[in-house]
């Protein structure tokens, strides 16, 4: 991610915070407040329209993920929108419950615009993988699937990271080897929430 995209540690806690409020917000069924730029960093990045995903684990797993490859919205609406995708919309599991809320934590990722990976063959495409660095989108026909790249800690063979993207695609589990698959990559600047 170039510098000048890049995010401080502090602009990065205020999306976490606008994230936790907003589903605070929705589990009360209070109206959302207009956003005002009291106490928000500088705010010149949140205006920019960027991919970002949501994340929210509990006791270590997955509770929720959603998110836009593509930037669809400026930075802190498309934060909101996931917030409450992750929360209550990803068809995975329920509906967060209030009484969940004060255990989950929250992971906002911003992304790069991803960029194709040209590759020959399988062992092209293995040797040409960055884990733990890249996140990747594999595309063929009507199948796309994506993974962050926080998902190399807990897929940290190429092989098995790509067999697994392949699944979630809906494709064959060896797709990959067959050298077909359009492939791109992008990278995440991912801000935790501090327990």
């Amino acid at each position: 991610m170039e510098r000048e995209d890049r995010l401080t540690s502090e602009q990065g806690r205020y999306l976490i915070d606008v994230a936790r409020k907003t589903i605070e917000k929705a589990l009360r069924k209070t109206p959302a407040e207009p956003d005002s730029s009291g106490g928000r960093p500088d705010a010149g990045l949140f205006h920019v329209r960027r991919g970002t995903f949501v994340t929210l684990t509990r006791d270590g797993q997955l509770r929720g993920c959603i998110g836009h490859i593509a930037a669809q919205a400026p930075l802190i609406e498309s934060v909101r929108e996931n917030a409450l995708s992750a929360a209550f919309r990803d068809p995975r599991f329920r509906p967060l419950s209030a009484d969940e809320l004060d255990r989950i934590a929250i992971e906002v990722s911003i992304l790069t615009e991803p960029q194709p990976l040209a590759y020959t063959d399988a062992a092209d495409l293995l040797a040409k993988l960055r884990p733990g660095v890249d996140g990747l989108i594999i595309k063929k026909g009507y199948h796309q699937a994506t993974f962050l790249p926080q998902v190399w800690e807990q897929l940290p063979r190429k092989e098995e990271f790509l067999t697994n993207l392949c699944l979630k695609a809906g494709l064959d589990p060896e797709a990959w080897r067959k050298g077909d698959l359009e492939v791109l990559t992008y990278q995440v600047q991912a801000f935790e929430e501090e327990s």
